[in-house]
């Protein structure tokens, strides 16, 4: 085979066998296929798309090229959850307790913030001595003693796909549904998840802004599944406005602890136990999702779920004591409040603006080099249908230097649209797709 050859192939249309993708993938993994000519295959697949089981091949070659994590000392049902991104997005830190509070093993292999998006791994890390670089070893340690564990993608987990969506970043090829799902889905069961739930979402906040856009990936997840033998489902869920009232690393941990004691804001708390679920549906502990959210709460009013969260922040190195004396608690040095321009109702709090904003606290990344702050941040006071009054606190911005204090409140002030009659909050979870 030549590389030349499966590039005009794809150019014209044609649907690659499992063979011949698996001859791109590893020449280009063995750096054997240039990245001009991969630039140029990856344009193709942009151009002319691939079919579910071309997606499912890709992703079995790209788990292939580096090492699988050997979870079978663990006992199952090993099921993880991954997330699209948004703002305000803390649902990981709830769910993975909650899950394992109710018999899963949640393998969780999470990211860092980029762009207006947060990033598990900051927020967890923003709680003091909190590490995600574990050993295999302690990872399923962690599996078998807590339920749950967090960690980053490793060097020599799906070596591929970091080469390939280095070269997606620079060659406008990045908005690909195939190259998206085999990108997440390689991770995902390299990590050793035998079950995946998807939070695929949508709007102003999130990567797929609109919703016809999040259905075809959510399809394109479920049908790859389904194609790997594997049991997934994905949930569209809005991400036009923040998610939960905190927005930042340690702010959200915060929120986090409090869904776990059952003092959640409803939209989270909405989301999380939907996604719980599903979860624990795939993981054959409940019949029906119904089932399962009624088991999620229950673990949630017992303190189960919560306890679990603190045992795993102590067995990842973290100071649990800094989530119940505030004293410990990372602190911002500066605070300045949002007043509000009029009396009304808020309308909408858009979701972009409100990330842009925190990225220039400090909370996100502008590029991969940026260092993360990890108590700056937004805490939003009034939500959609709250009342307001003009003079009003409606939100608190949370930062180290006057500056970006100051340019991150006139961004929020053109994230919040007032209007004089009130509009209540719509659903979170928009659509539930289950892999056939």
């Amino acid at each position: 085979m030549r590389p030349v050859d499966l590039i005009v192939k794809k150019r014209e249309g044609g649907a690659f066998s499992a063979a011949e993708i698996e001859f791109l993938v590893d020449g280009f993994a063995r750096g054997e296929i240039p990245d001009y000519q991969f630039s140029a295959l990856l344009m193709a697949i942009v151009l002319k798309g691939m079919t579910p089981e071309e997606t499912a091949a890709l992703t079995q070659a790209m788990i292939r090229s580096g090492e699988v994590l050997d979870l079978s000392g663990v006992p199952g049902p090993l099921v993880d959850k991954h997330s699209t991104g948004g703002v305000g997005d803390k649902v990981s830190l709830v769910l993975a307790p909650l899950a394992a509070a109710c018999g899963l093993r949640v393998p969780m292999m999470s990211g860092r913030s980029l762009g207006h998006t947060g990033g598990t791994l900051d927020k967890l890390e923003s709680i003091p001595g909190y590490r995600t670089d574990l050993s295999p070893e302690r990872f399923a340690r962690g599996l078998r003693e807590v339920g749950f564990a967090m960690i980053g993608q490793s060097e020599t987990v799906v070596p591929a796909d970091r080469r390939m969506y280095a070269l997606r970043d620079v060659t406008g090829t990045v908005e690909s549904i195939p190259l998206i799902t085999a990108s997440i889905m390689s991770k995902k069961f390299a990590e050793g998840a035998e079950a995946l739930v998807f939070d695929v979402k949508c709007g102003s906040g999130a990567f797929m802004k609109r919703r016809e856009e999040a259905r075809s990936l959510a399809l394109s997840l479920a049908h790859a599944g389904a194609e790997l033998g594997r049991k997934v489902v994905s949930v569209i869920s809005d991400m036009d406005q923040p998610l939960g009232r905190a927005v930042g690393n340690f702010l959200e941990v915060e929120e986090s602890a409090a869904c776990l004691q059952g003092k959640g804001p409803p939209d989270v708390m909405e989301l999380t136990l939907r996604l719980a679920g599903w979860m624990l549906v795939l993981g054959e502990k409940c019949a029906d999702p119904a089932e399962g959210e009624s088991l999620a709460r229950a673990r949630i009013a017992d303190g189960s779920a919560w306890r679990t969260f603190l045992r795993n922040v102590e067995f990842q190195g973290g100071d649990a004591e800094c989530l119940s004396d505030p004293r410990k608690a990372p602190r911002a040095r500066l605070s300045r409040a949002l007043a509000a321009r009029e009396d009304g109702f808020v309308e909408r709090i858009d979701a972009y603006d409100v990330g842009a904003a925190s990225v220039i606290l400090g909370a996100g990344r502008a590029r991969t080099e940026d260092r993360v702050l990890p108590a700056v941040g937004i805490i939003l006071l009034a939500a959609q249908g709250d009342p307001v009054t003009r003079g009003g606190e409606i939100a608190v911005v949370h930062g180290e230097e006057e500056s970006r204090v100051e340019e991150a409140l006139r961004i929020l002030g053109t994230a919040y649209r007032l209007s004089p009659r009130r509009s209540l909050p719509g659903p979170r979870v928009l659509e539930e797709i289950e892999g056939r």
